[in-house]
């Protein structure tokens, strides 16, 4: 049986810990992702936002025992990631301390230790407190509609990168197919990326580069 790829999941807390911006080594290498250079900035010193939605069920297709594959989930966050235009990103801009009260974020990340992982490499040169910076990241999350097409899906079905981004748009009007990228390994979906500024709005996805698949398959959860 040919192996799952190990999805950029918000559940792979050793996959985290690794480097949010791995590809999926399992399903295809990281050939469908530019190597990009990580840029040492100051907090705060970055263009945009990256929002990684990974789809979830890549990681519970072998991790079926995992308490959050019983729910069943879809898409599910891993990371809102300040970016730069010509394709770099800060990482580890300080030593700030996460949120007092993690359990105040369990609707984002049920695992502390991601959402630790994710204060520490990416929060802290977002230029905001930890408390800001994971509401900024609630509200980012809760801002994109996930496409009925994609939440509703009873067997595995293989679509086209175009469309899967289509669907994104048409459910979400006011994010052009320009602020969208999508994430595949081994012609799997692995995630779908929504690019925002500073304030939250759809900007294009300037240095992102988006899966080069025909066709990719779209496992049901």
């Amino acid at each position: 049986m040919k192996e799952r790829a190990f999805a950029l999941g918000i559940v792979i807390l050793a996959a985290a810990i690794a480097g949010c911006r791995s590809q999926p080594a399992t399903r295809e290498s990281a050939k469908t992702q530019p190597a990009r250079e990580t840029a040492r900035l100051t907090a705060s010193g970055f263009d945009y936002y990256l929002l990684n939605l990974s789809w979830s069920p890549e990681f519970c297709y072998s991790h079926p025992s995992a308490a959050e594959c019983a729910e069943h989930d879809t898409f599910v966050l891993h990371g809102l990631w300040p970016e730069n235009n010509d394709g770099t990103y800060p990482e580890n801009c300080s030593s700030a301390p996460g949120p007092p009260e993690p359990g105040n974020y369990s609707d984002l990340y049920s695992d502390q230790g991601l959402l630790e992982h994710e204060w520490r490499t990416h929060g802290t040169c977002s230029g905001l407190g930890a408390d800001d910076f994971f509401a900024t990241v609630r509200k980012a999350y809760k801002s994109v509609k996930i496409p009925p097409a994609l939440s509703n899906l009873k067997g595995q079905a293989s679509m086209a990168p175009g469309d899967i981004l289509g669907l994104f748009t048409e459910s979400n009007p006011d994010i052009p197919r320009t602020s969208l990228a999508l994430s595949c390994g081994h012609n799997y979906l692995t995630a779908v990326e929504v690019c925002l500024d500073k304030g939250l709005h759809p900007v294009p996805c300037n240095g992102v580069r988006s899966c080069r698949a025909n066709v990719v398959r779209v496992p049901a959860p």
